[in-house]
């Protein structure tokens, strides 16, 4: 990476501060909403990424068996402990069957 990229990169990200801290409780208001869903969004997106990819490739084994049993757990409304064991034992079994 070069200079001008990392110089560049820092300019823009404290001018996305500087922008929160100025106009900050304009916008709260209208961006509260979507604030909220945040965590879940970017939570989200980690299981995925972290379930589907090896590397730079796409790989579906024992892991998305788990994100998939997990899901339907969450869908049934199953506490949290369940979701986990849940999510656990259906990979375990596709692994022991691989």
């Amino acid at each position: 990476m070069s200079w001008a990229a990392v110089l560049g990169l820092s300019a823009g990200a404290y001018a996305f501060k500087l922008v929160g801290v100025v106009a900050g409780e304009r916008f709260a208001a209208r961006l509260a909403p979507v604030t909220v869903l945040l965590p879940a969004a970017l939570f989200s997106a980690l299981v995925v990424v972290m379930a589907m990819a090896d590397g730079r490739s796409l790989v579906v084994d024992g892991r998305m068996v788990g994100v998939a049993f997990g899901a339907l757990a969450v869908a049934r409304r199953a506490p949290f402990i369940v979701v986990v064991l849940v999510a656990m034992a259906s990979t375990a079994g596709v692994r022991l069957l691989t």
